[in-house]
C-alpha cells in the first residue's frame, strides 16, 4: 500500500512549484502532470540514462500515455564523465526529432547528472521549456533536484557552464532507490549530513542516533523523513535566494574542495557524494585551525561521515593543483576563495579571508 504523499512548497516569487515524496510514486507521474496544469498531447522528452531505463522508463511512459500525454524516450550513458556539451547536443537532437515546442515539457529520470544536463538543455532549448524532475538517486532526491541549478562540467571545473531554470515539479519516489547501488546510496548521505552540519541541528542529531545509515536496512518511514528534513531545509534557502546572491552558498558547504577532487581526480573516479564527504571533513579542519569550530564538533562530522561509510582522507593532489583549481572555482569573488566554514552543527559563514597557507596546512592534515 501506498503511504500518503508529502509536498514541500517551494515559495519562489516568479516560479513556485511543489516538490512531491512519496505516494503512488512514478506510477502517478502522469496524474501530476495534469495538476500542475500540462495540457493534453503534450510533446513530452523524457531523459534517461541506461541503468535507470531498464526498471523504470517504461512504467514512466505508460503513466505519461494514460493521461493522454506524447511522450519520447532518449537514453544516454551513465556516469559523471558523460555530464558535457557533446551530451546536450544529444538531448538536442532528441528534442528537434520529437518537434518540441514552447509549451513542451523535458522530464528528467534519473540522478544529478541526468537532472543537471535535462535542465540545462531545457533552459536552452527554444530559448527554455518547462522541465520536470524525477530523482531516483539519493543525492538527487535531497539536493540536486531541488533548486534551479543546471549545468554541465568543463575540463577545467565542475558545473562551469549552466543556467538557473526551476522545474515545474519535483516527483521523489523512495522505492526507486531499491535498485540504486550500494555506493550510490551512500554518497547521497553525505548531503543529507550537510544539511545538518549547515542548518538542521535536529537532522544531525536523527543521524547520530540511528543504529545505521546504510539506507537499504532503514525503515521506509525512516528514510522518507530524512529526505523530508533534507528537501525542507533547502526548500528554505532557496526561497530566500534563489539565485545565490547571499545565503544559498551555505549549500555549498563542502564543495569547495569537493569539487577540486572530481576535476583534478578525472569526472567519475569519485561520486560527488563521495567528493563532498571529504571536502567537507577538509573544511572542518580549517574550521579548527581557524579557531571557529571545537575539536568535538569536527569529531562528531567525521565519525559521521565514517558511520555513512564515506571516505573521509584527502587524495593525493599536488597542492599547487589544488590551489589552481580552487582558484578557477564558479563561487570565486573578486579573486578571493570562499568557503562555508563551520561555527558549531548548525551554524556556518561565509569566509574569503583564508590564505594558501591555511589552506595547505589543513590538507596536509587529512592526507592519505
Amino acid at each position: 500500500m501506498n503511504r500518503p504523499n508529502l509536498r514541500i512548497d517551494i515559495p519562489l516569487e516568479e516560479q513556485p512549484y511543489q516538490v512531491i515524496i512519496g505516494g503512488a510514486g512514478i506510477e502517478a507521474v502522469g496524474k501530476e502532470l495534469i495538476e500542475v496544469g500540462f495540457k493534453k498531447q503534450t510533446k513530452i522528452l523524457v531523459v534517461t540514462n541506461s541503468d535507470v531505463a531498464g526498471p523504470y522508463a517504461e512504467i514512466v511512459l505508460r503513466s505519461l500515455r494514460e493521461c493522454d500525454y506524447d511522450p519520447k524516450l532518449l537514453i544516454i550513458q551513465a556516469g559523471e564523465d558523460q555530464k558535457n556539451l557533446d551530451t546536450i547536443s544529444l538531448i538536442y537532437n532528441a528534442a528537434y526529432s520529437a518537434k518540441l515546442e514552447r509549451g513542451s515539457l523535458m522530464l528528467a529520470l534519473g540522478g544529478g547528472v541526468i537532472g543537471d544536463m535535462t535542465g540545462f538543455a531545457a533552459a536552452t532549448w527554444l530559448r527554455g521549456v518547462s522541465f520536470v524532475q524525477v530523482p531516483t538517486t539519493l543525492l538527487a532526491m535531497v539536493d540536486a533536484s531541488v533548486g534551479g541549478k543546471t549545468g554541465v562540467n568543463h575540463p577545467k571545473g565542475k558545473n562551469l557552464i549552466g543556467a538557473f531554470h526551476q522545474p515545474k515539479l519535483v516527483l521523489i519516489d523512495q522505492k526507486t532507490l531499491t535498485t540504486l547501488p550500494e555506493r550510490e546510496l551512500k554518497a547521497g548521505m553525505a548531503e543529507v549530513i550537510k544539511y545538518g552540519v549547515i542548518g538542521d541541528v535536529e537532522l544531525f542529531k536523527l543521524l547520530e542516533d540511528l543504529p545505521t545509515l546504510n539506507v537499504s536496512t532503514l525503515e521506509p518511514f525512516l528514510i522518507e523523513k530524512i529526505i523530508w528534513h533534507s528537501v525542507k531545509a533547502k526548500a528554505k534557502i532557496v526561497s530566500l535566494d534563489e539565485k545565490e546572491n547571499g545565503i544559498r552558498a551555505i549549500l555549498n558547504y563542502g564543495h569547495t574542495f569537493g569539487h577540486v577532487i572530481e576535476t583534478l581526480c578525472g569526472y567519475g573516479k569519485w561520486l560527488h557524494g563521495e567528493a563532498v564527504a571529504m571536502g567537507m571533513v577538509a573544511v572542518g579542519e580549517l574550521a579548527v585551525n581557524l579557531k571557529c569550530l571545537s575539536i568535538e564538533n569536527k569529531i562528531r562530522q567525521k565519525e559521521l561521515l565514517n558511520k555513512a561509510g564515506l571516505p573521509t582522507q584527502w587524495p593525493g593532489l599536488k597542492f599547487e593543483d589544488v590551489f589552481d583549481s580552487l582558484k578557477a572555482d564558479k563561487k570565486v569573488r573578486d579573486g578571493k576563495i570562499r568557503f562555508v566554514i563551520p561555527k558549531e552543527i548548525g551554524n556556518v559563514e561565509i569566509r574569503d579571508d583564508i590564505n594558501s597557507e591555511e589552506i595547505k596546512y589543513c590538507l596536509s592534515k587529512i592526507k592519505q
